[in-house]
């Protein structure tokens, strides 16, 4: 499989899907060359040039080690960078951390909770440290921030005795105490059973809709691909490729050709059968499926002078010879298709 070109000490820049990079004041997060090396001269992270447009979901897409929670904790001025530039809200970090820093909402490597207080009580400590906060409404904040994360319940429970899904929200209603113009939040659904899982995405798009920028890290393609305006993927710290997650597709479909055909019929034998004949290629059937890979104009088994087979005319073919068809289409890349396409690797798509 072809590997594309990953930005490297020699200053080129990954390859990127859609328009070209935004002017500064479009971004909430931008970085340039961004690396940090540890003891040894082990990359962590390896030249990041990221760029994630304001009022987006972007997704930050990689495995477990690739550098994500290290790019985040540099992002939030937590780890000094070894080389190269972030900038969050229009501002350099860490020099402008306190003037940022208040705008910023996250959740990074999970809530630090304190097990002897309550989640109620918990949230009031976190907002007694914000030094804008208001003391006159931090009941207020701090019952509506519980409420967005589905916790008002269990709001007088010890932290100590809540599960691993449970202090994940907790750690998100602290981030949203306030409104804040950047929502940077890493794995938020580590823990969640699946409805946990449906709360925080339907939340994330709830946040975005309000003009809300989201930066969520997570290793799992489903999630990211479900809620996700854009999305950047990530491979032993190097940035592979970034773009919205339509353009991420249509990348990999315009390295394949025409595209996969799938068509779901009992008559798997008679739809192998014709499809063959009209220039399909890696044909399987599988049950009730039939997929195959449609022709280029220029292949040898195309049809018609080279011309590849209508859609409709596919169709057609198949009812002619007898074959119920109860499903046709064609396959939109995933997120899956897209990794596995730009790094010859597998992934964790659901967990």
């Amino acid at each position: 499989m072809p590997q594309p070109p990953a930005a490297g000490h020699d200053g080129a820049r990954p390859p990127t899907a859609g328009p070209g990079p935004r002017p500064s004041g479009d971004l909430a997060i931008e970085t340039r060359g961004l690396t940090k090396a540890y003891r040894g001269g082990q990359l962590a992270v390896d030249g990041l040039d990221l760029a994630v447009p304001r009022g987006s979901v972007f997704g930050f897409l990689g495995p477990n080690g690739s550098g994500k929670t290290t790019t985040i904790r540099m992002l939030m001025g937590l780890i000094d960078a070894t080389a190269g530039s972030a900038r969050v809200l229009g501002r350099p970090m860490p020099a402008a951390g306190r003037r940022v820093l208040p705008k910023v909402g996250a959740l990074i490597e999970g809530p630090a909770l304190y097990g002897f207080l309550s989640g109620r009580d918990n949230l009031r400590r976190f907002d007694a440290a914000d030094p804008v906060a208001d003391p006159r409404s931090r009941a207020e904040r701090v019952g509506h921030a519980l409420e967005r994360v589905g916790l008002a319940a269990a709001a007088g429970k010890k932290a100590r005795a809540y599960s691993l899904g449970m202090k994940q929200r907790l750690g998100l209603a602290a981030a949203l105490l306030q409104p804040r113009e950047l929502l940077v939040l890493d794995e938020p659904t580590n823990g969640l059973d699946p409805q946990g899982m449906r709360e925080i995405r339907a939340l994330v798009r709830e946040l975005a809709a309000d003009g809300t920028t989201v930066f969520l890290s997570s290793h799992l393609l489903d999630e990211i691909e479900q809620v996700c305006t854009h999305a950047a993927v990530m491979a032993r710290g190097r940035l592979i490729i970034q773009g919205t997650v339509a353009d991420l597709s249509a990348t990999v479909l315009d390295s394949r050709g025409p595209g996969r055909l799938t068509v779901t019929t009992p008559d798997t034998a008679d739809t192998v059968r014709v499809l063959k004949e009209h220039g399909l290629t890696g044909l399987e059937a599988a049950d009730d499926r039939v997929t195959g890979e449609l022709p280029d104009a220029d292949a040898p088994g195309a049809p018609d002078g080279g011309v590849p087979p209508d859609l409709a005319d596919l169709n057609a073919a198949l009812v002619h010879a007898g074959v119920r068809v109860r499903g046709f289409g064609t396959e939109r890349a995933s997120l899956e298709d897209v990794f596995v396409q730009l790094t010859g690797e597998g992934f964790d798509v659901a967990g």
